[in-house]
């Protein structure tokens, strides 16, 4: 998945909407250490504004 997200141009975020809550978590960690982007892993229920 870093290596499909490195081919793409910075985003001003990323969401990790899908999978296991611990995956998630390490993706979001791995992306922020090793592309330096801003990833969360929002809350059941929680509604984010993609513009």
């Amino acid at each position: 998945m870093v290596d499909w997200l490195r081919q793409a141009p910075p985003p001003s975020a990323v969401y990790l909407v899908h999978g296991e809550p611990d995956g998630s978590a390490e993706l979001r960690d791995r992306i922020d250490r090793e592309l330096d982007w801003t990833a969360a892993v929002p809350r059941p229920g929680e509604r984010v504004l993609v513009q």
